[in-house]
């Protein structure tokens, strides 16, 4: 469907329903849900990979991390660019069949290689949901609605995740780590069906208070005007003050959510000696109750209190972040998994309330045809930076603390470890020698085993930590963000000719 849509006369144009809007958005939260189990499960079965497959930390976060995020982030643009001008229904049908199929094809991998080459595939299915689908959503909900939407569709993130690490970590416990890739992905296929038959293309632009009718159409495609239109829209993003600071904000929030949660299941299974089914169960419901009810929330509230000054769109995940972090640093020095289960139910709600404001603030700063190829773009700098770096980061940070810890002893100095890390001084090949997969060889002396387990527990408590103060970081670049922004989003109505 092009984009001539636009140019219905007004009585011509469909009518939705609520209810209508209301199965449209639960449809895409659904394949929200699915592209996040499938993408995230790897960090619920990671410690069943990393000792089948005699993996360091660092290749786990690899494979959650930049050999997913590589072609998810280069892909993203292109697909934007087409879902401005066809059916941004069918491009979200094909994609969720081709990461699907991927991700039952994870668990045929026998080797590393195997496994890496196989997430990319994922990636690039998953590089056709969410610029479509922000685009569709922003068609579908006017903008006092829209951060509120989006924070319904990215509802999909904490409940995905939610989903994948409980049945991920029943399947690998009661089966194997390859029966739980084969079984969430299949399912999608399902989905991608009801999508198609159930989502009707909008007119773009049907949602604004003129229903469209001030929509300029797509030019004539040529790479110059791609080109153009791409430049256009990353100075809109980046080169406004108060929109750079909330992408900055997201992405560097996301650094740590992505790099940290990537190891918190192998965390409880090596610190408390959890097996996989109960890991799932515990990281599965603790984080999505609370990062859902963050999720939620932060758009719902956020929309009300932006009816004050929209200030709140940025101000409410600065706050929200900066509540947020000192909680969970406490719940990761737990002695115990009951005190940090129970610990972690609280600072989801507020560190998730920073994805549907920053989402509806970028759909809300460019016109209605660009809005696909905005949210690819943020989506490309997020992901790039965030989900490629975020896990590799981590893992990295925990096989250095593994070797220093194996070498000096766990706890024996957090400075100088960094030191020896920054100096580029050793590395985790002792370590992974003498413990492969993070285990010391069975029939080792009970030193050895307790000095690999102790050195490996140690140090991914101190990674993951040490991701989750990029919360912080972030939490000061939405306050920055919220400098500014009314004229930003006052300036944007106009340009977009809107009272």
């Amino acid at each position: 469907m092009s984009t001539r849509e636009a140019d219905l006369p007004s009585a011509d144009r469909p009518v939705y329903s609520n209810n209508y809007k209301s199965l449209v958005l639960t449809l895409l939260v659904t394949a929200y849900t699915f592209n996040f189990i499938d993408r995230t499960i790897i960090s619920t079965i990671g410690q069943a990979i990393k000792v089948d497959l005699k993996i360091t930390d660092t290749q786990l976060g690899l494979l959650g991390g930049l050999y997913f995020a590589l072609l998810y982030t280069i892909l993203g643009i292109p697909i934007a660019r087409l879902a401005e001008r066809f059916s941004r229904v069918n491009i979200i049908t094909a994609a969720i069949v081709v990461w699907s199929g991927f991700t039952a094809l994870c668990g045929s991998a026998t080797s590393f290689a195997m496994l890496a080459a196989y997430r990319f595939g994922v990636g690039f299915g998953e590089a056709g949901l969410n610029p479509p689908a922000h685009s569709l959503i922003s068609d579908y909900f006017e903008p006092k609605k829209r951060a509120s939407a989006l924070a319904v569709y990215a509802f999909g993130i904490p409940f995905g995740t939610m989903v994948g690490a409980v049945a991920g970590g029943w399947l690998a416990q009661n089966f194997s780590w390859r029966v739980a890739f084969m079984l969430v992905g299949l399912p999608g296929v399902l989905i991608a069906i009801a999508i198609k038959l159930l989502i009707k293309e909008p007119p773009r632009g049907h949602s604004e208070a003129d229903g469209g009718a001030s929509l300029v159409a797509q030019p004539p495609f040529s790479m110059g005007g791609e080109f153009r239109e791409i430049g256009a829209i990353v100075k809109t993003l980046f080169g406004k003050w108060p929109v750079l600071n909330m992408i900055l904000g997201v992405t560097i929030a996301s650094f740590g959510s992505y790099g940290s949660g990537q190891f918190v299941p192998p965390y409880f299974s090596r610190a408390f000696g959890l097996d996989y089914a109960q890991v799932g169960l515990i990281t599965g419901l603790v984080g999505g109750i609370s990062a859902g009810i963050g999720t939620l929330l932060g758009g719902v509230v956020t929309d009300r209190l932006a009816l004050r000054s929209p200030r709140w769109y940025s101000l409410t995940p600065a706050i929200g972040l900066a509540i947020a972090t000192p909680i969970y640093i406490t719940a990761y020095l737990q002695p115990s998994w009951q005190s940090a289960a129970l610990i972690l139910l609280i600072p989801g709600i507020f560190h998730y309330t920073y994805l549907g404001p920053t989402f509806g603030v970028v759909q809300n700063m460019v016109e209605s045809r660009r809005r696909a190829t905005a949210a690819a773009i943020m989506l490309f700098f997020l992901n790039l930076i965030a989900l490629g770096g975020g896990p590799p980061f981590t893992g990295w940070v925990i096989d250095h603390f593994a070797q220093f810890n194996f070498n000096h002893g766990p706890g024996s100095g957090v400075l100088a470890s960094i030191g020896q890390m920054l100096g580029g001084a050793g590395g985790a090949e002792n370590f992974a020698k003498a413990c492969p997969g993070g285990l010391a060889p069975a029939g080792s002396a009970p030193g050895l085993v307790a000095r690999c387990h102790d050195s490996l527990v140690d140090a991914t408590r101190s990674g993951v930590i040490i991701s989750l103060c990029f919360y912080l970081w972030a939490a000061f670049h939405y306050f920055l963000g919220s400098i500014g922004l009314v004229k930003a989003l006052a300036d944007a109505r106009k340009a977009r000719g809107e009272a």
